[in-house]
């Protein structure tokens, strides 16, 4: 359940990104602020360019001890030696990555505005479920996961819930109490000191 505690944070990396200079920026986010989970979101197919990059990463996150989850790429965990995998699809591959990664690994599932499909994810074993995005988008749909289903899900779900899309200081504020993560990552690397952008969007939480 949502504790009354500070959320925690997870980093989500850009689809793409400068091998070069990305992880020093990275870094220097996770020196400003305590992340708890690193989700590598690379939009990239090119198996050497996902590999070099989660390497980087990994090693990079694991020194600040950060778990790091990969999205939907569920034969790369163990090859990189990452925590476990985000699955995009809901609830529909949660039981294969579980049987496929071991009961240790991270399983958390990206379930849209959907309770059902939330309640599908947990119930497949899912160690959390995002829902979003929260604020406004013109991506996707445009369906927005409202107040109340993380106000719900909060009071009836056990499984951790990460709130994240389109968040502003507002909605951090407001959805602070009703859930246990904000997945955080488009709303700060178009600055150029992520880790103070992330601090100001991170305001109300004191």
């Amino acid at each position: 359940m949502a504790s009354q505690d500070r959320p925690q944070i997870t980093l989500i990396t850009p689809p793409s990104f400068d091998l070069d200079v990305f992880p020093a920026r990275l870094a220097r986010v996770m020196d400003t602020v305590e992340v708890a989970c690193l989700r590598i979101a690379l939009a990239s197919r090119d198996e050497d360019n996902l590999l070099r990059a989660g390497d980087v990463l990994r090693e990079l996150s694991h020194a600040r001890d950060v778990a790091v989850v990969i999205d939907a790429h569920l034969l790369l965990v163990e090859r990189l030696g990452l925590d476990g995998v985000h699955l995009t699809d809901g609830a529909r591959s949660i039981r294969k990555a579980r049987k496929d990664l071991g009961n240790d690994a991270i399983v958390g599932a990206y379930c849209g505005a959907t309770r059902h499909e939330g309640i599908s994810a947990g119930e497949a074993g899912a160690d959390y479920v995002a829902f979003g995005p929260i604020g406004a988008s013109p991506l996707g749909t445009g369906t927005q996961a409202d107040f109340e289903l993380f106000e719900w899900w909060s009071e009836m779900i056990e499984v951790p819930v990460i709130a994240e899309g389109a968040l502003t200081v507002e909605l951090v504020e407001r959805f602070g109490p009703v859930t246990d993560f904000f997945g955080i990552g488009p709303e700060i690397w178009g600055a150029e000191d992520a880790g103070a952008a992330l601090k100001a969007l991170l305001a109300p939480l004191g």
